[in-house]
Order: structure tokens, then sequence, then C-alpha cells
């Protein structure tokens, strides 16, 4: 299921190319809250590496009954205030995809299909995610526009 439409994309050219895992000269962003979220792993001390859509879990997707690839926003590797390092595996999205779509006077029944779709979609790919990620001791976050007000 494709996004609608893409308004904010482009590439991000890291600060710091070294913490970056991957290509740092094609890390594409497809939306301000990506770009944000980009920024703010490339200069934050505490972050010592960073991925954006470099790995790929397969989930079932139930509406069609096939097993599709997810790519999640990003792979983390931060360094906590008492020294530990962890792994975080983050998605961002905003928070109004991730509550069931409500119908109601004025939207379209297209609309709220869609929404649907995007909402069992996001279900599926975060439940394999989860999965994933608690077989290899991975931190699994959805940030909203809440969490990236927070981190400035």
């Amino acid at each position: 299921m494709k996004e609608r439409s893409q308004k904010y994309k482009g590439k991000y050219t890291p600060e710091h190319p070294a913490k970056y895992m991957g290509d740092s000269s094609n890390i594409v962003y497809r939306s301000m809250w990506e770009r944000r979220c980009m920024k703010y792993f490339d200069v934050n001390p505490s972050v010592l590496q960073w991925a954006s859509e470099e790995i790929s879990i397969p989930y079932y997707d139930s509406m069609t009954k096939k097993v599709r690839k997810y790519f999640p926003d990003f792979l983390i590797k931060v360094k906590t205030a008492n020294g530990e390092d962890k792994t975080h595996l983050i998605e961002v999205k905003p928070s109004k995809d991730l509550r069931p779509p409500v119908g109601g006077r004025g939207k379209k029944k297209s609309t709220v299909l869609y929404e649907m779709k995007a909402y069992r979609m996001n279900r599926d790919k975060f439940a394999s995610a989860r999965k994933w990620c608690d077989e290899r001791g991975i931190i699994f976050d959805v940030w909203t526009e809440k969490h990236l007000k927070q981190k400035g």
C-alpha cells in the first residue's frame, strides 16, 4: 500500500557520515518527521550509530494473505545515561495512524477504507517487528509527532 502523497521528500546529507550504518551518500527521507529524526540521530552524541530503512523484516499481510517485506524507518544504537549500549528499531508515524479509523459525517467512504487498510497493515508490520526485535534483544518504538516535539 503506497502513501497517498509524499509532499516532503529528499536526501539527507549527514554531518557525521561515519555514524551512519549503510551508504551515507544515499539517505532518503519521506517526511519532515523522518528528516528531523535523521538530524537528531546525526548530531546527538548519545547516538553511536544509526541507519534508515537499511533492514527488512518479513511480515504477514492479513489483507492479501501474503508475506511481504517491511522496511522500518530507523535502527539506532545509543549509549544510555548509565553507560549501557542499547539498540532501538524506530518507526515514525502520525498519531492518527495508530488509532482505528472512525467514519463520520462528511468523510468519504474511500478515505475511511484507505485508513482502515493502512491501520491494519501497520498493525501487521508492528507485530512482526516486535517479534523480530524481541528475538534479538532490540527495543521496538513507534515515534509520533509528540515524541518528536520532546526531542526538540
